[in-house]
């Protein structure tokens, strides 16, 4: 991290909170912690991190990139 106000040291996690907050979390509301710890998982893992276009690999999902030839 480098000193206060610099506004690059938060846009990696602001870029995965946002789409975050806005597909998943608004709106709903959660009976218990571990009723939205499981939800959040599921789509991190589900989702975020396996069918997601990226943008440093092309517009292309890690599940499309895993399958293609070297």
């Amino acid at each position: 991290m480098s000193r206060k106000g610099n506004s690059l040291d938060n846009a990696p996690m602001e870029s995965f909170l946002h789409p975050l907050k806005v597909q998943r979390v608004h709106h709903r509301i959660y009976a218990t912690r571990d009723e939205a710890r499981r939800d959040l998982f599921a789509y991190i893992e589900g989702f975020y991190n396996s069918r997601r276009l990226h943008s440093a690999i092309g517009y292309r999902s890690p599940a499309d990139m895993e399958i293609m030839p070297a």
